[in-house]
């Protein structure tokens, strides 16, 4: 362990060497980054509010860090027998988007997944809070034809010529949105192949405008879409405020730590049952968890900060072979840490109880909650 931590470390410090030389991958593209541990740190600290009385747990909820550094020929040679560590090509890095397109991406995700995140736990502790659905944000173009190995997309959607990450869609075929539902009877006058006219506005250049020639979704129905992913807009509208610093936070990994640790925050008792636990994942607004990124870093980083389990999504699967997979997770892991699949919040809490926490007795605290005016 302290040899494949050094090695890590290494990685930090030799990545920000110029190299003209990089790595590559078995297809022989390049893979100038790698995904390496970076920290698992208590999520409490980053939350506060004010309106009901705060309930301080000795036990810690850490939400978990990546990093994505340059690295070198070197770098990739010392640290490729360490399964916490991946390659990237600069696709896998960056998708489709430039870095700063990424970043405020990045940034949205972050600030939906805090909004959701406090939705969901006020939600399960019986508290007034809803959902609101926001603007039509493009996240990223889809690829309409993926290159022969199935790592890089040979050739994006239509939309490409138009359409950038960050884009907000105002109008389609003369009908106005204002939430991603107000898209799909739009797009169901029409059939694949159609041409639609789309007006947007562009962060930097304001308003334009132009026509977009629809591709088939690719989940069976073959119904006509434009070929974006949207950026998940929607807020929450809670019954009191709830702050969550997320400035060294990107994406949305962290919604299950934000949901656990607030649940805890508000109730008496202790959650974790005292200890130290580590939880990564993404939150949706029915409580269901999401699959995340960089899985082997993470373990990697929980491991280091001495936390003894770690809650994972179910959704990672158990691909040997994916460095993003449970299996190779528990790999990483050892003996020196637990990992715990779950589905959902209700899976989470019931692990949390299986190690001491008092999640079976938290009740609705906020059924009878009443608004100061």
């Amino acid at each position: 362990m302290v040899a494949s931590f050094a090695i890590i470390t290494g990685l930090l410090v030799v990545s920000v060497l110029p190299a003209s030389v990089r790595a590559t991958n078995a297809d022989s593209v390049p893979t100038p980054y790698a995904l390496v541990p970076a920290s698992a740190e208590d999520v409490a600290p980053l939350i506060s509010f004010d309106a009901v009385p705060r309930h301080p747990a000795s036990g810690e909820l850490m939400f978990v860090t990546i990093r994505e550094p340059k690295i070198s020929l070197l770098d990739s040679w010392l640290a490729k027998p360490l399964p916490e560590v991946s390659f990237l090509t600069r696709e896998q890095r960056y998708g489709t988007q430039t870095p700063s397109q990424q970043q405020q991406a990045n940034i949205q995700m972050m600030r939906t997944a805090q909004q959701t995140a406090e939705y969901v736990a006020l939600h399960h502790l019986g508290y007034p809070a809803e959902i609101v659905p926001g603007e039509v944000i493009i996240n990223q173009i889809l690829c309409s034809k993926a290159s022969a190995d199935g790592q890089t997309c040979a050739e994006p959607a239509p939309a490409d010529e138009l359409l950038d990450p960050g884009d907000t869609l105002r109008e389609v075929d003369g009908s106005a949105l204002s939430t991603i539902d107000d898209l799909g009877p739009v797009l169901a006058r029409h059939k694949v192949g159609d041409s639609v006219h789309v007006k947007f506005e562009r962060p930097g250049k304001g308003k334009q405008e132009g026509d977009v020639t629809l591709i088939a979704s690719n989940d069976g129905t073959n119904r006509a879409i434009i070929g974006f992913q949207p950026v998940d807009t929607a807020t929450a509208k809670l019954p009191f405020e709830v702050t969550i610093r997320t400035e060294a936070i990107g994406g949305p990994s962290a919604g299950l730590a934000f949901t656990l640790t607030l649940i805890d925050e508000l109730t008496p008792g202790e959650l974790t049952g005292k200890n130290r636990i580590a939880v990564t994942g993404t939150i949706n607004a029915d409580g269901t968890v999401g699959a995340i990124g960089g899985l082997n870093a993470k373990t990697s980083a929980v491991k280091q900060a001495g936390a003894k389990v770690f809650i994972v999504p179910s959704e990672q699967g158990h691909d040997p072979d994916n460095p993003d997979s449970i299996e190779t997770a528990k790999k990483v892991a050892g003996n020196d840490l637990i990992i715990v699949d779950v589905k959902n919040l209700d899976e989470a809490l019931a692990a949390l109880a299986k190690y001491g926490g008092n999640s079976g007795s938290l009740g609705q605290p906020g059924a009878d909650y009443k608004p100061t005016t």
